[in-house]
């Protein structure tokens, strides 16, 4: 390649490190913020409109960690599973998360109006009673009691810059 050839791909490529990103149309995924909705008397609550094209018709909600919800777009859901399905069986701690997040997994679909049905199981679970902390994570959506959101936050505000520098030594971050 000549100099001036050379030249003018360096250019090229850096010609548009600086300009903003005005769309998040070349995100798989941009499910972040808080919201708080209500539960109506039929078990049903809103899914943020922000939310909805990137979840899709059909969700899936299983039991989360620390006493929360997971909801997760379909092809998000099935990239989980694949990696579950793949983790050895002999191992007892596998077993028991392999069969919590899969057997307590249902499938759901998004009405009309952006609202899912939570099964009363998954309602217990989680001890949501009339509203939910719905918040984005990116590739998936947390569904949360408020107090208990209201909680996890306090409690780990503190120690955000001690995890970051543990998962800047992992080079995550």
């Amino acid at each position: 390649m000549h100099e001036r050839e050379l030249w003018i791909t360096m250019y090229m490529k850096w010609e548009n490190v600086d300009k903003p990103v005005d769309s998040v149309d070349n995100f798989k995924y941009m499910l972040i913020g808080e919201y708080l909705h209500t539960i109506d008397q039929k078990n049903r609550v809103s899914v943020p409109s922000k939310f909805r094209k990137d979840l899709g018709k059909i969700v899936v909600l299983t039991r989360g960690l620390d006493k929360c919800l997971f909801l997760y777009p379909l092809a998000q859901w099935k990239e989980l599973a694949e990696k579950l399905a793949k983790l050895p069986w002999g191992k007892a701690e596998h077993r028991s998360f392999i069969r919590a997040m899969i057997a307590g997994a249902t499938d759901i679909e998004v009405d009309s109006l952006g609202r899912i049905l939570l099964p009363d199981y998954l309602k217990v679970y989680s001890k949501l009673s009339d509203t939910a902390m719905i918040v984005g994570l990116y590739n998936r959506v947390e569904i949360w009691n408020p107090e208990l959101w209201a909680r996890y936050s306090e409690a780990t505000k503190d120690n955000v810059e001690v995890i970051a520098e543990k998962l800047g030594e992992l080079g995550l971050y």
